[in-house]
């Protein structure tokens, strides 16, 4: 009989993307998908496009919330799916709670926040063996002692019809090639390459013969609307699809250009040739895993700070990063 397995979800979207190649492995010798995931909402698009995923359970309590009641009550219900086996991918102590209240009887997770009593498998993080988390992800897949698999590059499957519907509905045209670009970073604006570098850019693909979309949430529109304010060509359609969309929509992209965001991790898993943008965080910890994509970055003293706003005013990791550069780049992914 098949192990049941509960996967609790990451609850940024980049990283949920990057447990795909967890969930490969997970799945790989079986012919039922026996693995549910308990993600937050705004991640369950993202595990509908996965393979070998069973079930997702949404999960109601905030981020910040500890919610213990319904807690309670929801691992209740889990405790009757009969898992043997939870994974817990975030670090933090109330992500544990679920499957140690659900008497799960193998927790495996990492040593992170002292919930080493709410797990019965408490891994050592070594940092440096894995730097990506991809591959920290993938270990917990393997027994103490054992091997870690290697990491294959994760894989979303879109869905083509939705984005026809969406295309349709959306007035977009598919007549030219299409270069989506994608604006936000939900972490902050440190992630965000300048307004005036995406328009500077979006108009060498406009003059190039291309169409040009801006592709993002509701959140992303502070980012994107003075880029289409600047070029009426461009189409914006942040914050007009929802997740799952979005994502079937990169999936039809002759290119994508996206600052380090799950929608860049999104064009990477649909296997679109891609120019992820990075300043305030490193291609080292949250790469693109993509053959197909290309990694635009300037070498500066203070860059990688991992900070939502640049601590020194200057913004220079972005600032400094040509429109010519990601263009040229871009362009070699034909």
């Amino acid at each position: 009989m098949a192990e049941p397995i509960l996967l609790v979800a990451p609850s940024w979207i980049g990283d949920a993307i990057l447990s795909e190649p967890l969930l490969a492995i997970l799945r790989e010798p079986l012919q039922e998908p026996t693995v549910d995931v308990l993600a937050p909402p705004w991640c369950a698009p993202v595990y509908a496009r996965m393979r070998g995923v069973r079930n997702i359970i949404e999960n109601p309590i905030g981020h910040r919330e500890l919610g213990l009641g319904e807690r309670r009550a929801l691992a209740r219900t889990l405790r009757a799916a009969g898992y043997t086996r939870a994974l817990v991918l975030p670090n933090s102590f109330k992500s544990a709670l679920i499957p140690w209240m659900a008497r799960i009887p193998r927790r495996i997770g990492y040593a992170r926040e002292a919930r080493r009593i709410l797990l019965t498998d408490a891994r050592r993080l070594d940092s440096k063996a894995l730097p990506r988390l991809v591959d920290r992800f993938v270990a917990l897949a393997a027994q103490p002692g054992e091997l870690v698999p290697t990491s294959a590059a994760p894989v979303l499957v879109p869905d083509a019809a939705n984005a026809a519907e969406a295309i349709r509905v959306l007035g977009l045209s598919t007549h030219r090639p299409v270069a989506i670009l994608c604006p936000g970073a939900e972490f902050g604006p440190a992630k965000r390459w300048p307004a005036e570098h995406f328009i500077t850019l979006a108009r060498r693909f406009i003059d190039s013969g291309y169409a040009v979309w801006l592709v993002g949430s509701p959140n992303d529109r502070v980012a994107a609307d003075p880029i289409a304010a600047a070029i009426p060509e461009v189409r914006n359609v942040c914050g007009r699809t929802d997740l799952g969309t979005a994502i079937d929509l990169l999936a039809t992209a002759s290119v994508v250009v996206s600052n380090d965001s799950g929608l860049m991790h999104a064009a990477a898993a649909v296997g679109r040739p891609l120019v992820a943008l990075f300043g305030s965080s490193s291609p080292d910890y949250t790469p693109p895993l993509s053959p197909l994509a290309r990694v635009a970055k300037i070498e500066i003293v203070c860059s990688p700070c991992f900070q939502r706003e640049c601590p020194l005013g200057h913004f220079k990791c972005m600032r400094e990063l040509s429109p010519n550069l990601v263009y040229d780049l871009a362009r070699a992914q034909r």
